[in-house]
């Protein structure tokens, strides 16, 4: 029992890290840091996913009137010009709306702050690459969450069960195996056609590696699960799935994610 239970501890612990690495190297992490102007530090977090109900608000607190600034934007991968939008000051903050786009649509944007003294350009370098999405209903959300870092919890507590002298990795293996394909093939799509109105824009269908990568994590599994019957040692395939799995997680979510093309509007 205490064995079983540092083990579903450390699984416990593999999924948290991964999930939050997953998160924080992600394309839709807002971008945050801090600035100087004339001595004073300015704190900012510029988002970079927003709902396609409306137009998204930039916010930058400065508490100091002499500060002004604008925001300039234009549509991703377009030649569209630059536009301008002077940013209002109001109870400390500066503010600014970027128009809303159609689900899957993206912006690059950036922020310019101003003095009598010094222009500061957020960030420093590049833009800010903005995606909208349709509203996910948060039960749906919720749902697709949990039962997602689940599959990643069984999936580590199965792999460390390939350590253990005496391994009882069978029922670990299919539980990981249906959560997978519930949260990856079933409540995923779900998710995708609310955010971006498609089920799957993973292969063959496009680029998405988050649903790639969650292809190749259920197949590895499928794999190790076949391999529980047909192979005279199944552990190095439940390994290998587990290895595979983890490697998957480490990858930012949402990279060569769903994405409008202007030309076409599709």
């Amino acid at each position: 029992m205490k064995r079983s239970l540092f083990f579903w501890i450390l699984a416990f612990l593999i999924t948290v890290g991964s999930a939050m690495y997953q998160r924080m190297t992600g394309p839709t992490y807002p971008v945050s840091g801090r600035v100087s102007m004339n001595g004073k530090e300015i704190a900012y977090s510029l988002k970079r996913s927003e709902e396609s109900t409306g137009n998204h608000k930039i916010q930058i607190r400065t508490d100091d009137p002499a500060i002004h600034g604008y925001a300039e934007w234009r549509r991703y991968k377009t030649s569209d010009d630059w536009i301008r939008v002077v940013m209002n000051y109001e109870n400390g903050i500066l503010s600014a709306e970027l128009p809303q786009q159609p689900p899957a649509g993206k912006l690059q944007y950036h922020v310019s702050l101003q003095n009598s003294a010094q222009t500061i350009t957020i960030p420093a370098e590049g833009q800010v690459i903005i995606r909208f999405k349709g509203a996910v209903p948060l039960a749906v959300l919720l749902l697709h969450i949990i039962v997602i870092f689940s599959a990643m919890l069984f999936s580590a507590r199965t792999g460390i069960e390939t350590f253990a002298h005496e391994p009882k990795y069978k029922n670990l293996t299919y539980w990981t195996v249906a959560l997978l394909v519930a949260g990856g093939f079933i409540l995923g799509p779900i998710v995708q056609k609310y955010a971006f109105d498609a089920y799957w824009t993973g292969w063959p269908f496009g680029t998405d590696l988050t649903d790639n990568k969650m292809a190749a994590a259920i197949f590895s599994w499928i794999a190790a699960a076949v391999a529980l019957k047909k192979s005279p040692n199944p552990k190095r395939w439940i390994l290998f799935a587990a290895l595979m799995t983890l490697l998957i997680f480490l990858i930012p979510h949402s990279m060569y994610g769903s994405e409008l093309d202007y030309s076409k509007m599709k």
